[in-house]
């Protein structure tokens, strides 16, 4: 049924070919999507890609002041300029050649027997190669007072268990192995295409013991607490003491510790102690030369994108130098460089904005969870508790990260590399039996993303993302609590997902629900996933999105999106909402949510993230979201029939 006319937005902007009650995705979206290519340097563009690159424009200027200035010696701007230039000295890099690597290829060809493979797998920890296994320091899930070692499975170089193992990726699995062997090759490693193929078929052995990433979701299965003693069980045939030392690491980091996959680490101990120690060190050369690759000569940078750019996400061409560059100086120096962002980039205006944002959708939240019908007194009143203990975090950190210990040389851009790395451990490391810093930030200011934090109940929006299409300083009200509005909803809502909702208001994995009503949510929850695993990417005809895989991130737009609108009526006061355009306020607010999710991607990166990433595509995070909400319908007036229509009895509401 066609809708009246006061629920149609206008031409303008619009493909008036696709209607809003059918596809909100297309219409708001289908002229950029029409006439947009996607750059050759990327397997994605849109709307979170457009923002990143004004952040990157930005922080270039940054580093390239830092590297142009004569800034004294152990000042941030010294160390951002010599990291930048390190990088950027191609010249240098060229005739260094393999040389950097000499003493670490050395020693991969002194392992002789599994003791000697475990120490230079322990020594590796250090600079970034990794091994079979990894770990990090976090709050404790079981006691967020305390920091905790996480232990988890490692060792791959393909993205995920289910690529060594589905004939989907049969393929992609060939391509790996002779993108292997030109790398040894390269290198100047001996017997480049059987090293390959082994070191293939040591992953498949590895993968084969990888929990899928579904499993791996699950907070409760994946928190598996054990003494020192417990870890060595789950080790059999590995001196855990060597390793650390080896490591420097202290034994008290791990004299308690938390394993994600107790099966996994028994396996791949299996793998450690039963694999031909002449195949570990091809497997070592190869990740030392994986890992350092983007840092060396044209012929490895080239075959590293060739592989990981190309073959995995269909990008055709290498980003420029510059913004690689520019990376590198984010991954290591990223609130040194943030600390400087913010001076130029972020108005105070914006954050006291959004800190008013913040606070009607908390209480819409809270007016929401009062007004649940499914949802007992007591587990509400669990919810609210909750609810009233959230932390925001907007802009930047209070505090700066201290880089002074942090060694840069203009001339070693390897050592650089492996230096920061260290650092990282160190910092890392020194957590351990410390109070629990919750100022920390665990993205940089100027990172267009958002995220929140179940160990510490945070929500965190960095200055970056506190731009338009998501947060506009002159917008009408509408069109930012459709954009920034949802965002926040969609981190507040993490908190009460299917795996947020098992953690209380102080991030400790604690069961606050009653049986009756764990047993709803897990109903609702259910109904999602089956709605989402029927979604078939027009770019991958066959494969489908993974429900069970994306389900928190598609409880969090839901709920995100429904607490947004209601948000944006609180900010209303009572008044009724402006007619802009011919658009009513809760069409505005629709509106915003679709430019928000306005992108492309390449088929082969559709492929790739509908494997390993649980978001949803971006047309389904708009669409599929936008039909459960009775809001919708009543705003553009959907009907049954219209694309986006959804039987009443079939909507899913959570919060």
């Amino acid at each position: 049924m066609s809708s009246t006319p006061d629920q149609r937005p206008p031409a303008t902007g619009f493909d008036e070919t696709v209607r809003p009650q059918d596809d909100l995705f297309r219409h708001v979206n289908g002229h950029w999507l029409a006439t947009t290519e996607i750059p050759d340097d990327r397997a994605v563009d849109g709307a979170f890609i457009r923002l990143r690159d004004e952040a990157e424009a930005q922080s270039r200027a940054i580093v390239e002041e830092s590297a142009a200035a004569d800034a004294a010696p152990g000042t941030v701007q010294r160390k951002i300029g010599d990291l930048f230039a390190s990088f950027m000295d191609t010249e240098r890099i060229e005739a260094l050649g393999v040389s950097p690597l000499a003493s670490e290829l050395a020693a991969v060809d002194a392992v002789t027997d599994v003791d000697g493979l475990v120490r230079r797998l322990g020594a590796f920890e250090r600079s970034g190669v990794g091994g079979p296994f990894a770990y990090w320091v976090d709050t404790d899930a079981g006691a967020s007072e305390n920091y905790v070692v996480y232990v988890t499975q490692s060792g791959l170089g393909l993205p995920d268990e289910s690529y060594y193992r589905e004939e989907q990726y049969a393929e992609i699995r060939a391509a790996y192995q002779a993108h292997v062997a030109t790398v040894l090759e390269l290198g100047g490693r001996p017997d480049p295409a059987g090293s390959a193929e082994r070191v293939l078929a040591l992953e498949t052995t590895l993968a084969s013991h990888h929990w899928d990433r579904v499993r791996n979701r699950d907070a409760n299965l994946t928190y598996n607490k054990v003494d020192r003693a417990g870890l060595q069980d789950l080790l059999p045939g590995v001196d855990l003491a060597a390793w650390l030392d080896e490591a420097r690491l202290p034994a008290s980091a791990f004299a308690e510790v938390v394993v994600r996959q107790p099966s996994y680490l028994q396996g791949a101990a299996a793998v450690l102690t039963g694999t031909d120690v002449g195949t570990w060190r091809e497997w070592l050369a190869w990740r030392v030369l994986h890992q350092a690759a983007p840092f060396l000569p044209a012929a490895f940078v080239d075959a590293n994108f060739a592989f990981y750019g190309t073959t995995l996400t269909g990008a055709p061409q290498l980003r420029e130098r510059w913004k690689r560059g520019v990376g590198l100086v984010e991954g290591n120096l990223g609130e040194a460089l943030g600390e400087l962002y913010v001076e130029r980039h972020f108005p105070p205006a914006a954050k006291a904005r959004m800190e008013e944002l913040v606070a009607n959708l908390v209480e819409a939240y809270r007016q929401d969870i009062e007004a649940l019908d499914w949802m007992t007194r007591e587990t509400k009143d669990r919810a609210l508790e909750k609810l009233s203990q959230f932390t925001p975090k907007i802009g930047h950190p209070d505090t700066w990260r201290d880089y002074s210990a942090l060694e840069v040389d203009r001339e070693d851009l390897l050592g650089n590399v492996r230096r920061a790395f260290a650092f990282e451990v160190d910092r890392e490391l020194a957590k351990l039996g410390a109070p629990v810093d919750r100022s920390e930030w665990f993205m940089t200011p100027q990172t267009v993303n958002a995220y929140y934090n179940p160990g510490m109940n945070e929500i965190v929006f960095p200055a970056a993302i506190l731009r338009p299409p998501f947060f506009d300083l002159d917008a009408d009200d509408a069109a930012n609590y459709g954009g920034i509005g949802a965002v926040i909803g969609h981190e507040i809502g993490h908190g009460f997902d299917d795996q947020g909702a098992k953690y209380d208001g102080l991030g400790n994995l604690r069961d606050w629900w009653t049986d009756a009503d764990r047993e709803e949510f897990g109903q609702r929850t259910a109904a999602l996933v089956a709605q989402y695993d029927a979604l078939e990417p027009p770019e991958t005809p066959g494969q489908h999105v993974n429900g069970a895989l994306t389900v928190g991130e598609n409880i969090g737009d839901l709920g995100g999106l429904t607490i947004a609108h209601k948000a944006y009526a609180i900010s209303l006061a009572g008044a009724e909402a402006p007619v802009v355009d011919g658009l009513t306020g809760p069409q505005r607010l629709f509106v915003g949510w679709a430019r928000v999710w306005c992108g492309k991607v390449r088929p082969a990166e559709v492929a790739r993230r509908l494997a390993i990433d649980p978001h949803s595509p971006p047309e389904f995070r708009c669409n599929a979201v936008v039909r459960n909400l009775e809001e919708f319908h009543e705003a553009f007036g959907v009907q049954p029939g219209d694309g986006l229509w959804l039987d009443e009895a079939d909507r899913v509401r959570i919060w």
